[in-house]
């Protein structure tokens, strides 16, 4: 018998001061049997980090690491066509060769352990593709995670490259470093 998601659900205050938008999300997450509670909390993070582009409420989270012909997060148009394509974690040179190819935006954001031995493998291979390659600290992205609980009602601020996540009892600040970025 296969195992169920965990279902968490959050509200979330997001003020983006870089590009001057606020707003409450209401986020209905499933954590994937395999997932760890960090690139779910990733994953929570870079939708928040995203919303300013969705005008249309067509961002969603995707099947995720049950369907691998899709990333973590799209942006779909009206007319069906994909605007914004995010994978989360260190995916391989064809998985976003081929994103290139169907979104007209594609973001990578890395966030553990392994990102920096993952990232000095793929530059050059990286280097040729049209995508932008985030990574996040991977100690912040931990104590993010400790924050954790079914039901949650966050404060989430950007600034720069910062973050600043407040929850009920506890706050957190989130860096994440520009490893390369598509200029358009």
């Amino acid at each position: 018998m296969a195992l169920k998601p965990t279902i968490y659900k959050f509200k979330l205050s997001v003020s983006d001061l870089n590009h001057d938008y606020f707003d409450t999300l209401s986020l209905t997450v499933a954590l994937h049997p395999s997932e760890t509670t960090e690139r779910m909390m990733v994953r929570v993070l870079v939708f928040c980090l995203h919303a300013y582009q969705d005008h249309e409420s067509l961002m969603a989270f995707t099947k995720g690491l049950s369907a691998i012909d899709e990333p973590d997060i799209w942006l779909r148009g009206l007319d069906d066509q994909l605007h914004l394509w995010i994978d989360v974690g260190e995916p391989s040179f064809e998985r976003i060769k081929k994103s290139c190819r169907l979104a007209k935006q594609t973001y990578v954001y890395s966030f553990n352990s392994k990102s920096n031995a993952w990232w000095k493998q793929s530059q050059v291979q990286f280097s040729s593709l049209p995508v932008n390659v985030l990574s996040f600290d991977w100690q912040e992205i931990q104590a993010l995670s400790a924050l954790l609980a079914r039901k949650m009602d966050l404060s989430v601020t950007f600034s720069g490259e910062s973050a600043f996540i407040a929850g009920e009892k506890e706050q957190v600040e989130v860096n994440w470093q520009a490893l390369q970025l598509n200029e358009e």
